[in-house]
């Protein structure tokens, strides 16, 4: 026997000349679809505090994150080369319930997770089909200051 397990909202009903009464109106609920991935693209983001993982599909729609901080490392030891991998495998870990098996990864930013996040995508699980750095460079930059007249 299966039991009814909807979700129900309270809601007063009035008659004429009588008190309130409550009565319990069903709720309706939105069932989220699973999605079926194949290939995603895996944005790595390596700064100097931390390193975010973000795993989307090839819309941009994100299919799961993860950071050094939400592994539960603090302070300096989230901008480590552990931390960053155990984020890189933590996400690979979440996305694979989406039937996630390729990727192509995308790293940017100067931090010390740059390369252990690729290694932890690797160990997670995902083929990696093309690696590319978009690091933004300075071409040139600001003119410095005049010196000033002796």
């Amino acid at each position: 026997m299966a039991k009814n397990t909807e979700k129900t909202k309270d809601v007063k009903v009035e008659k004429a000349g009588k008190a309130a009464k409550v009565a319990k109106a069903p709720v309706a609920t939105k069932k989220t679809k699973k999605k079926n991935v194949q290939k995603v693209k895996v944005k790595i983001k390596s700064g100097y505090n931390n390193t975010i993982v973000t795993i989307t599909d090839y819309d941009g729609n994100v299919l799961a994150s993860s950071s050094g901080g939400l592994i539960g490392f603090t302070g300096s030891k989230k901008s480590t080369a552990f931390a960053a991998t155990k984020a890189a495998e933590d996400a690979v870990a979440k996305a694979a319930k989406h039937g996630a098996k390729e990727a192509i990864v995308v790293v940017s930013g100067m931090g010390m997770g740059r390369q252990a996040a690729v290694k932890g995508i690797r160990s997670g699980g995902l083929k990696i089909t093309s690696l590319s750095d978009y690091t933004p460079v300075k071409h040139g930059g600001t003119v410095s200051r005049k010196s000033p007249k002796k």
